[in-house]
């Protein structure tokens, strides 16, 4: 029985560290100055490197909207082709080092934590380039439907040399409002 609970105890513990731990990959750096009363908004997905909550997605969005305590809410929004419908999930982004430094940890599911990080942005902040915590998430966000080709190119260059396997990402259709 006590082994049991120590079992259990030490699979908590590595979950509450994990999530806790390191929220950029090795090599990546997040943009610092960071305005995130510019970054607020609403953002379509260009291309993405997929995994299972967006698995069968297209015309995916993310809106951020800044709280009063300094958190951003985070409203994801994608269309299943195949199922017909739209799919949503609301999480929680808070920063690791201030506002500053666009290095954030965004929770969609109770206290476990991922990384979210601003690895490039545009001047006019019309265009991002997300890494999350390893080199299994990756995002090119655009405030339009569509990206520069010059700007796309940019990006995947940026995502390659830090380990990156660009030819894995998925991009987005935008057909449906």
């Amino acid at each position: 029985m006590l082994n049991g609970r120590l079992v259990m105890l030490a699979v908590i513990c590595f979950f509450v560290l994990g999530s806790c731990g390191n929220t950029i990959p090795e090599g990546a750096s997040a943009v610092s100055p960071f305005d995130v009363k510019r970054y607020v908004g609403k953002w379509y997905e260009i291309a993405r490197l997929d995994f299972k909550q967006e698995r069968g997605l297209n015309n995916t969005t993310a809106d951020y909207s800044l709280n009063e305590d300094g958190t951003i809410t985070v409203l994801n929004r994608g269309y299943n082709k195949t199922k017909g419908e739209w799919k949503e999930a609301t999480g929680k982004a808070k920063f690791v080092d201030g506002q500053n430094e666009a290095r954030l940890k965004v929770s969609f599911f109770g206290p476990f934590y991922s990384g979210y990080n601003v690895i490039a942005i545009d001047p006019e902040y019309q265009y991002a380039l997300v890494a999350g915590e390893s080199l299994k998430y990756l995002w090119l966000l655009s405030r339009k439907t569509t990206m520069p080709e010059k700007v796309k190119q940019e990006y995947l260059k940026k995502a390659k040399s830090l380990g990156y396997n660009t030819e894995e990402l998925v991009w987005v259709e935008h057909d449906k409002n």
